[in-house]
Formats: structure tokens, sequence, C-alpha cells
């Protein structure tokens, strides 16, 4: 019963990847970059507009746009479900970041297109191709069963690219809207094409700006160049103290000897999804490269102003300015490393220059719980839905929705999956998915609902 059932799932799953292609496909012509410096806000309203249709269309109740603090609009619905039964809440988000240089892709960036089996187009993957994968699992259930094996609750945010902190917000103001025994965070992928995986670490992270200054203007620099301070030259000099000759950052006061337990993440692997060029090695520390991933600080400069090198002028600079983006992993204070990242780049900036140092952003890292029997259930539909073992990951990357919501539903478990294996690559030019990925993790969606539903039997260990 319980395989023929499971057959049947996968049958109207893959009976409904047309179907997909062409609804992902008008969420792609969405331009939905949710700044309306970049795009129209009428386009994420659209965004949220053909969200609220999908899901009214497999039959969740009570859909609508609400508006978040921020300007943005989460989707939410749900479904009725057995007396008794499991509560799910299946998360994604409709925005998406912006395309950076139009020029620079080799498709158009708004139009889904296939190219050699795989469909690109900005939020392919990253999210709104996670949402179809959501959207086609609850079509599958419906055909096969005609009704609900559990109660299912869809939020779809409007601004996780932002980090606004708009769904947040909502979620605090209305915790019913994500009140469940399960929650199913589809914004993270298998770490390879093919490869059941579940990510349960989650890297805090908080950036921190930092201005110096060393006179009042520039100076020519053949006039004073040697003597004269340079802001530049000096800011440069800090930042090289956050890493080592190895590679590991080195912050004053920062635990950095933790190792990686998951799995390991292979070099040649990770040469291959970073494209390191040739005689370029990963850094590594004293540990491994999952343990400077995932169990130890990251510092990372992302951004600096100084004079362009198409503008430049023979001067010594007066003031240099840059981003660090550090990362830490879940069982470090976020806020605490930040201000450690904060004393150390004031303790070490030279000549006596006037250095600013000071907190932009923060977000709480997070570790789910493995030992619930959604994620026994999961590890069962996902070997099912890819004919492999689960693994396990963690992620540089930081959801700090996840945070907020192990803060409201401390009784749900948290289960990060999704469509977004490295080939996709997401927030670059050129995005893509999979439609195998896209159709295993719906199918993994659909067997995961129905063994909570008490319809498979449980069979299995989980993986």
């Amino acid at each position: 019963m319980s395989g023929d059932l499971a057959g049947r799932l996968a049958a109207a799953v893959e009976a409904g990847m047309p179907r997909v292609r062409g609804d992902l496909a008008r969420l792609v012509g969405c331009r939905s970059v949710a700044n309306a410096a970049i795009e129209p806000v009428e386009e994420c309203r659209r965004a949220a507009s053909l969200v609220a249709e999908l899901l009214r269309d497999v039959g969740l109740d009570g859909v609508e746009a609400l508006p978040a603090p921020d300007g943005s609009q989460a989707v939410v619905g749900r479904t009725a479900g057995p007396a008794g039964a499991a509560r799910v809440l299946l998360y994604s988000h409709h925005d998406v970041v912006p395309v950076g240089d139009p020029g620079a892709w080799t498709v158009p960036p708004w139009e889904l297109t296939e190219r050699d089996g795989r469909w690109y187009g900005r939020g392919s993957a990253d999210c709104k191709g996670n949402l179809m994968a959501s959207v086609l699992a609850l079509r599958a259930l419906r055909e096969v069963l005609g009704s609900w094996p559990v109660e299912v609750a869809v939020v779809c945010e409007g601004s996780e690219e932002q980090s606004s902190g708009g769904m947040e917000a909502l979620a605090r103001q209305s915790p019913e809207l994500v009140d469940c025994d399960a929650l199913l965070i589809a914004d993270t992928g298998n770490v390879e094409r093919g490869l059941p995986t579940l990510t349960t670490s989650l890297r805090g992270t908080g950036s921190v700006l930092v201005t110096v200054r060393t006179m009042a203007h520039a100076a020519h620099s053949g006039m004073f160049g040697g003597a004269a301070p340079d802001a530049l030259q000096a800011l440069v000099a800090t930042l090289a103290t956050l890493r080592d000759a190895t590679g590991e950052t080195t912050i004053d006061g920062l635990d950095r000897s933790g190792t990686w337990d998951g799995n390991p993440f292979e070099e040649d692997r990770f040469r291959q999804d970073t494209a390191l060029l040739d005689g370029v090695d990963p850094l590594r520390g004293d540990g491994t490269v999952a343990d400077l991933l995932w169990a130890r600080p990251a510092a990372t400069v992302i951004a600096l102003d100084a004079t362009p090198v198409a503008q430049v002028t023979a001067a010594v600079h007066a003031e240099a300015r840059a981003v660090v983006n550090l990362r830490v992993p879940p069982e470090v204070d976020a806020a605490r490393a930040q201000q450690l990242l904060v004393e150390h780049l004031v303790r070490h900036t030279p000549y006596g220059a006037h250095v600013e140092a000071r907190p932009v952003s923060l977000g709480q890292g997070f570790r789910a719980r493995t030992d619930g029997p959604a994620y026994a259930a999961m590890g069962r539909a996902m070997r099912t839905a890819f004919g492999r073992d689960v693994v396990t990951t963690g992620q540089g990357g930081s959801i700090p929705l996840a945070t907020a919501f192990a803060e409201l539903v401390p009784h749900a478990e948290i289960l990060l999956l999704g469509v977004e294996e490295p080939a996709s690559r997401i927030h670059a030019v050129d995005e893509s998915v999979d439609p195998g990925e896209l159709q295993g993790t719906a199918l993994a969606q659909a067997l995961f609902l129905a063994d909570l539903g008490g319809l498979l039997g449980g069979e299995g260990d989980g993986g």
C-alpha cells in the first residue's frame, strides 16, 4: 500500500513538471527585487499576486498577501487537516537579488530560458524554484489523495534578500502564522546534484563598516608621499590583521579552534564549486575546509571605498572605508563576536589614524534538531525521492529567520532543504535550476507530508 502510494506520488510529480515550468517562467518574469531604488515596487506586488494565485489553485484556504512593516508583502495560506494531525509550515520567499549587470548574463535574466537541460533566470532557484517545488508537492498530494494528510501552512516572504526583517516582524505580531510542529525552510539545497542534503547548521553574521582618516584632505604624493600617513594603506594594514598566513581568521579574543563533525567537504568538490584558479589552494588554517566553512569564524572584506583606478590621481588618501563581513558558528554569540571585531579593527589601525568602526548588520546562527520524528520522516522521504542516503551539511550563509522561528515556535522541528545545488550559482549571473533537483525536492516534500500523516508506514530509519 505505502509503496503504491509512493509510486503514485512520484508519477503525479513527474506529470506536473511541464506546468511547473510555465508557472516558474511567470514568476521569473516578475522583477521582484524588494528595493524600489532598483526595481519598481509593482514588480514585487505582481509576484505576490501570482504566488497567491498558485496557492489558491492548489487548494489552500484563506490565502492573502499580508503587508509587512518593511513595506513588503508576505503571502500566506493554510489547509485543513485531520483532527490531531501534525501541522507543517512550508516557507520560501518570492523576492530576489538584483541581476547586477544584465550584459554579463548569457541569457535574459528575467526570462526563464532552457539550455543544456537547465532552466536559467534570476530566482529560478533562489527562491522561486524552491517555492515551485512546494507547490508541485501540494498539487501531487491533492491529486493522488483528494485530501490533506496533515495540516499545511505556506508562508512566502517578500523581502528576505534585503534582510529588512519584514517577515520576522510580521511573525512576532501574529505568531499564529508560523505555529506548527514541523517547519520546512526551502532556501538551501543539495551539496551536489542528486545527493539529498539536509542543512543542519547556519552561521551567524555581523558586518562592520570601518572608516580610517589621517588628514583633513588628500595630499600630493610627489610633495608629501613618504611622510604623509596614507589612510588607504593604514586601512589595508588593519584588514591584513584579520587573517594569518594560513588563511585562518585571527580576531583578538574570538575562538578559532572549532571542528566540523558532520559530513566533510571534499577539496576537489570545493575547487569545482568555487571555480578556483589553477595554483590557488583553498584556505584551511590548521583544520579542514569544512572546519573553516562551518565551525570557525570567517572575516571577509566585502566592500572597499577608495579612488577607483579609472579616476587615479597622484595623491595620498586622507580617508578610506571598508565593510568587513563576519560569519561565526551557531554556538557563538554573534553580537559579542561583532563587538570583538569592532575592537580589533580599532586596536590594530596604525599611525594614530582616526578610526571609526560601527556595526551595520547582525544575525544569530542556527543549529537544527536532528533527533525528532519530522527529521526521520524527511530522511526517509529524501532517500526515496533521490535514491541515495541523506547527508547533512552546514551553510556559510545566514538565514536569520531560522533563529527567529526557533524562538517563536521552540517546540517545532526546523528542516532546511531545497533546489539550490552548487551549479545553480544563486546570487550570481546566469542563475539556474536543474529540473531534476526541483522534481526530486517536490517528491521528497510530498512523501514527507504523507509520511507524517501516517500514510507511508514510517519505513526506514531516516538515513
